[in-house]
C-alpha cells in the first residue's frame, strides 16, 4: 500500500490534518474527547516502517491507543513522521533524527496555533518514534514522555535474527485480523533513518542527558531488538541524570509493537496512568 493510499483510509474516532512544518506538510491523525476540552494532548510518534494508523489498530477495539485516550479525557496527535505520509515524496530519503526533531517542532508550532491543547503537550513514542521523542524531550515544553520499544544496547542476535521476529513476537501475541487489519499501519521506512540506527547505542545516553521531564520507558516481555536483562535495564535511570523521574516498565504478554497486540490497553492505561502522575505533580509544584 502506497502512503497516499494510506492516507485515504481513515478508521472511525479519528480525522486526518495536515500541519504545515515551515513548508513541510505532515500528515496526521487527530481525536479529541467527545464533550469536554482535552485534559492534554498526547504526541504520537510511530517506529520504522509504520505510520500514524500504528496508534489506531483496528483488528480489535481494544488495541487504538486514540480510542484509550479520548475515553480517559486526552487529545491525541499521531504524527506520519518525516519521510511518511504527506511528506514522502518531499522527503524521499527521510531525515536524520536531529533534523526530523526540527521538522516536527514546526509541525507542533503550527498544530497549538490552532487548537486547544489542555494542561500541555505529552510524548508518545514507539521504536525510532521512541528515538525521537527522547530527542525531543531536551525541550521544556513537553510534560513529560513515555517511549516503548527503544533500548540502549541491542540485543546479541538482533542484526541476524529475522526481521519479522524482531519486530512482532509470537504471532499469538496480536488479535487474529492484524495481519490482514494493519494495511494503512505499515508503510516503507525511508533509507537515512534506517542507516542512522545503528549509531543510537552511541548517541542514548547524551540524549538522555538532556531530559528534564518525567521520563517512563516500556519494554516487551518478547522484545528482540534490545537487551532487557535486569542489569541492562538497570544502568537506564542513571542516564536520565537530569530528569526529575524515571520509571522502567515490562510488559507482559507483548511483543515490539505492543500499541497492536492484546497487551494495547494494558499498555496504554499504564502510559495514561504515568501522564496522569505528571499532570497532578506539575499541579502540586
Amino acid at each position: 500500500m502506497s502512503p497516499a493510499d494510506a492516507l485515504r483510509i481513515v478508521a472511525p474516532g479519528a480525522h486526518r490534518i495536515v500541519l504545515d512544518a515551515n513548508g513541510i506538510a505532515m500528515s496526521a491523525l487527530f481525536s479529541t474527547p467527545t464533550l469536554d476540552l482535552p485534559r492534554a494532548t498526547i504526541v504520537a510518534l510511530h517506529g520504522a516502517g509504520m505510520s500514524s494508523a500504528y496508534f489506531h489498530g483496528q483488528a480489535h477495539p481494544d488495541v487504538s491507543l486514540l480510542t484509550a485516550a479520548t475515553r480517559m479525557g486526552y487529545a491525541v496527535l499521531a504524527l506520519d513522521r518525516p519521510g511518511y505520509g504527506a511528506s514522502a515524496d518531499a522527503l524521499p530519503d527521510g531525515q536524520s533524527l536531529a533534523d526530523q526533531a526540527e521538522t516536527v517542532r514546526a509541525a507542533l508550532a503550527d498544530f497549538t496555533a490552532g487548537n486547544d491543547i489542555g494542561a500541555g503537550l505529552f510524548l508518545l513514542g514507539h521504536s525510532f518514534g521512541g528515538k525521537l521523542a527522547l530527542v525531543l524531550a531536551g525541550d521544556a515544553q513537553f510534560c513529560g514522555v513515555e517511549v516503548s520499544g527503544c533500548g540502549h544496547r541491542f540485543a546479541p542476535m538482533a542484526a541476524d535474527a529475522k526481521l519479522w521476529q524482531r519486530n512482532w513476537g509470537d504471532l499469538q501475541l496480536y488479535p487474529p485480523r492484524t495481519f490482514t487489519r494493519t494495511g494503512a499501519a505499515v508503510d516503507s521506512p525511508p533509507p537515512l533513518e534506517l542507516s542512522e540506527t545503528v549509531h543510537w547505542p552511541e548517541t542514548f545516553a547524551e540524549v538522555a542527558a538532556r531530559i528534564r521531564i518525567p521520563v517512563r520507558l516500556s519494554f516487551a516481555e518478547q522484545e528482540r531488538w534490545w537487551r532487557i536483562d535486569p542489569a541492562t535495564l538497570d544502568e537506564l535511570p542513571a542516564l536520565f541524570e537530569s530528569a526529575p523521574s524515571i520509571g522502567v516498565a515490562r510488559v507482559p504478554h507483548a511483543g515490539h509493537n505492543i500499541s497492536l497486540g492484546w497487551a494495547a490497553r494494558a499498555y496504554h492505561v499504564s502510559a495514561l496512568s504515568f501522564f496522569e502522575t505528571c499532570l497532578l505533580d506539575r499541579a502540586a509544584a
